[in-house]
């Protein structure tokens, strides 16, 4: 195949995955905040994250049974069904019917990652991961352009109920175009003629490669803490544009729009320089003005209300997190075994899930508590940790046998 086809699905199938998590993450906070739900519910939502970060549990399943394709469209078509039933939700509180509806929404969506980046895997050699990615990340970005920017624009003017309407035509359009996906390569057996000694290797095998050498507990750190600053503040920026009387309309401009567009760049930038700098130079370099960044935001908080002020927050920590992002998925495929790689890419996808989740339970807490402008600043500092674990783990590739990708 190709390499500008192997792209060409990439593109489509990676702004397939970003929508729905789009709709969870980004537009649910603003629906629920627009609506009068206090900072520390909001910032319990990130709660639906958990199974994005337990995925690898049935990930060995989607490794095993079945195919890629037929995974991705099964879960969209149910993505379909659940957004149809958002309008039904009570927006003055996050009750139990709520809860109930968006972990389904979410466990079919996590579901679908899995297959999908499991399939791009497959799809992809080495030396293509570079560009890819960035191709990636632009795609997954368009897409929460959509979700997070055009749809609350959208429910500024139509209203939230025909926005999630919208929101499910877009979709169920994308289920149809993913049933065209090529086969990458030969699928699992089923469990009828693999047996029981094959569900164990699917399920072990994978671990054991990662959990075998030493010096991957420093990895595990790596992972979880590398994204870290960027996804402590997250979950936050929404509800602080709310607070400074921004409308849906310029929340879904701004942000929404011009801050994934910044994104993209930043992502198609930082795939471009991981290419020609190699993985662990562009972790340093662009994990640095990730965390940096983040104390735009801060400023923005600790001054009087701007505008230019809070575009530029935006556009800023929008780009650098793009920057940040190429490299590091990069890292986390380059290490993947194509033999298991839905098992392990989910495992290390579980791991800054966790911290997704993690972080953002507790920042409409720290928010409530700090303010906004110390707890921004605060997300600095809480990228450094992963900078400093860097010379341990290049070490850990290196003796595993994978080369020094640094070069």
């Amino acid at each position: 195949m190709k390499t500008t086809t192997k792209l060409t699905w990439v593109a489509v199938l990676y702004f397939v995955e970003g929508f729905p998590f789009g709709i969870l993450n980004d537009a649910l906070p603003l629906f629920f905040r627009f609506h009068g739900v206090r900072l520390a519910d909001i910032g319990l939502l990130s709660l639906v994250g958990l199974p994005w970060t337990l995925k690898f549990l049935w990930a060995p399943a989607v490794d095993l049974w079945g195919r890629r394709r037929t995974w991705v469209v099964g879960c969209q078509l149910l993505i379909t069904l659940g957004l149809l039933t958002l309008p039904a939700l009570d927006p003055s509180r996050v009750g139990g019917v709520a809860w109930a509806t968006l972990l389904a929404l979410a466990v079919c969506s996590a579901t679908q990652d899995i297959a999908i980046d499991a399939y791009t895997i497959e799809l992809l050699d080495e030396a293509e991961m570079g560009p890819a990615n960035g191709i990636r990340v632009t795609a997954y970005r368009v897409a929460l352009i959509c979700a997070g920017g055009l749809f609350v624009a959208l429910a500024g003017l139509i209203g939230w109920p025909a926005a999630f309407g919208a929101a499910a035509i877009v979709v169920a359009t994308s289920c149809l175009l993913s049933c065209r996906m090529p086969h990458a390569a030969p699928q699992p057996v089923g469990v009828a003629a693999a047996g029981a000694s094959a569900l164990e290797r699917a399920v072990w095998t994978p671990l054991e490669q990662f959990f075998g050498h030493p010096g991957f507990f420093a990895v595990m750190l790596f992972v979880l803490t590398f994204k870290l600053g960027d996804m402590s503040l997250g979950p936050m920026v929404r509800p602080f544009w709310v607070d400074r009387h921004f409308t849906p309309l310029e929340i879904g401009a701004v942000p929404g729009t011009l801050g994934v567009i910044a994104t993209i760049f930043g992502a198609l930038l930082g795939g471009s320089l991981t290419a020609r700098w190699g993985i662990f130079r562009a972790l340093w370099v662009l994990g640095i003005a990730q965390a940096a960044s983040n104390l735009v935001y801060a400023a923005a908080a600790a001054l009087p209300p701007s505008t230019p002020l809070m575009y530029a927050s935006s556009i800023v920590e929008s780009f650098c997190g793009g920057l940040g992002t190429a490299p590091f998925l990069a890292f986390l495929m380059s290490i993947c075994d194509k033999a298991h790689a839905a098992t392990q890419y989910a495992l290390l996808s579980a791991l800054f899930g966790l911290t997704r989740v993690v972080a953002g339970t507790f920042s409409g807490w720290a928010t409530e508590g700090f303010g906004y402008a110390a707890y921004f600043t605060l997300t600095f500092f809480l990228a450094w940790p992963a900078l400093l674990l860097l010379p341990r783990v290049q070490r850990w590739t290196v003796t595993r046998g994978g080369g020094d990708r640094s070069a």
